[in-house]
């Protein structure tokens, strides 16, 4: 049976190393239907895939590079960009070219549609998945979660520290957890903030008095927010020259779990920009129901209820 992973993971694992190894090994990957990885190493002029499968050469047609592209539904871009990167298959069959050697023919299209007939027609809202970032966007990220199957990471849903653009959080590549939200037909979407813990987890990392780092979200009349974590931030007072996007050193006055504050002193602010670190995640559990960031004592409820049809934020 096969597992179904962002497309990447399995390309090194030794499973999928002994069926790439020797053409006896190929066609009982093919007997037993298995899911396979391998590297495109050519997209040739009529947009048909080449994958290097160590002991021979694999053809991907361009109508099996990816779902949507026999339907139109989906552009070019999506088998281009996969050169130079592994793709995930199924193997179709075997043919020989006019070299006479032998080559199997492959589709990436059917991996990801038996991915989505026995994985993602499965998940639920509030189950926990493995996920691999593709792309940014300004309102989001994208991210595979099986075989190329991609799902949108709204920005409003990567953490409770609101940001200006994914790629404060997130690079290409990067490998995190999500939270299914909704599934509308074939169409996914992820929210990120419910595992980053609740305002007490954040807060409890921090102690008054103490001079830590941040960065500054907004500069308001009031005063300017400074995100401690990515699920937690506090207010200081105005100060000169701050601006959204700047590191800053904040000395800890207090933190009152009653009203949900921290309140800050602004030490210093400068510019730098740091690549996005790895998430911290707070929940290791394979689903959520319900979760509840403001803390019991805080007359406001700030919570997600997975348990509804429709994925309810109060």
């Amino acid at each position: 049976m096969n597992t179904y992973y962002p497309e990447g993971w399995k390309i090194g694992t030794p499973e999928n190393s002994a069926a790439l190894q020797t053409p006896s090994a190929l066609q009982a990957a093919w007997g037993e239907g298995k899911i396979l990885e391998a590297r495109a190493t050519l997209c040739d002029s009529a947009h048909n895939l080449v994958v290097d499968l160590g002991c021979m050469k694999g053809l991907i047609p361009r109508e099996e590079g990816a779902l949507g592209i026999r339907e139109g539904t989906a552009r070019d871009i999506a088998i281009i960009s996969r050169v130079n990167r592994p793709v995930c298959f199924l193997i179709q069959g075997f043919f020989k070219e006019e070299s006479g050697e032998t080559a199997a023919l492959l589709s990436r299209r059917a991996a990801q549609e038996e991915c989505r007939r026995r994985y993602v027609s499965s998940l639920r809202p509030g189950d926990v998945i493995r996920a691999r970032i593709t792309h940014l966007e300004a309102f989001g990220a994208f991210a595979d979660i099986g075989c190329g199957v991609v799902a949108l990471l709204p920005i409003d849903a990567i953490s409770v520290s609101r940001i200006d653009h994914p790629r404060e959080r997130f690079a290409p590549g990067m490998d995190i957890f999500a939270v299914v939200k909704s599934i509308d037909g074939s169409r996914v979407n992820l929210t990120h903030k419910e595992l980053l813990g609740t305002w007490e987890e954040n807060a409890a990392q921090f102690h008054p008095g103490e001079t830590v780092a941040g960065v500054v979200r907004s500069v308001e009349p009031y005063g300017v927010f400074v995100e401690l974590t990515p699920n937690l931030a506090g207010l200081a007072e105005s100060r000169e020259g701050a601006a959204a996007g700047q590191q800053a050193s904040v000395y800890i006055k207090s933190i009152l779990p009653g009203r949900m504050k921290v309140k800050l002193i602004l030490i210093d602010t400068f510019h730098y920009t740091a690549p996005p670190e790895p998430p911290c995640y707070f929940f290791h559990g394979k689903h959520i129901d319900r979760f509840v960031y403001s803390p019991a004592e805080c007359g406001k409820v700030i919570a997600t209820d997975f348990t509804s049809s429709a994925v309810a934020e109060e």
